[in-house]
């Protein structure tokens, strides 16, 4: 696919807004936990595995059988360092939780699995219960989820929270902040240390499929949509690029 220099320019402002790293900027933190939700990029996982084995935060891992179940099962396989992990019927928790414990030695006694959400939302409703049932009380949790669904899932935890009157600090960390390039005539999704990160054609879908739910609209996952997540200020660059790249007939077929 060639891209023009304005496409490249409005995706790499979407992409930036949507993986918020706060992590980065912090100079000291004391998280009580990690919460990893499942998605198949795996220089991500392998970042927030080598954060939870090096600083022996207990971690969460969220995930089900759902959208990215086989897009993980995939690129599980496909990695080196991952490609004896056991995968087959088994949730994206249960397979996060595996690699933890086989790749990284992480003792089993600092991992809780979330084993049944599908979705965003439920990635954060579930994930409070089970704290809830493990009476366990974090005051300040990173969130750790595919970079360009950084932002929504920060929304999702906050909102539900919230439902419950829960009190604690979310820090995002997107482990890696993407950016796209045009190498000679080809376009690379550059950031990550390692590979296992999109297609380009899924990249681009997902950028404007996140801004779209986003959006607080009738076609939003917001308080004027379907009610998911609180309202989302949209800055106006964001909205203005997000406009341009949905109007580009090429693009806006792949929106997912």
């Amino acid at each position: 696919m060639n891209l023009s220099s304005g496409v490249i320019h409005d995706l790499n402002m979407l992409a930036d807004w949507l993986s918020p790293d706060e992590l980065a900027a912090a100079e000291s933190i004391s998280p009580d936990l990690l919460i990893l939700a499942g998605h198949a990029i795996m220089p991500n996982i392998t970042g927030a595995m080598r954060f939870i084995a090096e600083t022996g935060i207990p971690v969460l891992f969220s995930g089900g059988i759902g959208h990215s179940t086989a897009l993980l099962r995939q690129a599980v396989k496909n990695n080196p360092l991952t490609t004896a992990i056991e995968i087959e019927d088994k949730s994206e928790a249960e397979i996060l939780a595996d690699i933890a414990e086989r790749i990284f030695a992480i003792p089993k006694n600092k991992i809780f699995i979330e084993n049944q959400s599908t979705n965003c939302g439920q990635n954060a409703d579930f994930s409070r219960e089970l704290i809830l049932q493990h009476n366990l009380a974090p005051s300040t949790i990173i969130l750790v989820q595919d970079p360009l669904m950084q932002r929504r899932t920060y929304e999702s935890f906050e909102f539900s929270w919230k439902k419950k009157n829960i009190a604690g600090r979310f820090i995002n960390w997107p482990v890696f902040k993407p950016h796209l390039i045009m190498a000679g005539n080809k376009p690379i999704i550059t950031g990550a240390q390692f590979c296992g990160v999109w297609a380009l054609n899924r990249y681009i879908s997902m950028i404007l499929g996140e801004v779209k739910r986003l959006r607080d609209d009738v076609s939003g996952y917001g308080p004027l949509g379907a009610g998911f997540i609180g309202h989302v200020d949209v800055p106006e660059e964001i909205e203005c690029a997000w406009q341009r790249l949905i109007g580009d007939s090429k693009l806006a077929e792949i929106v997912r």
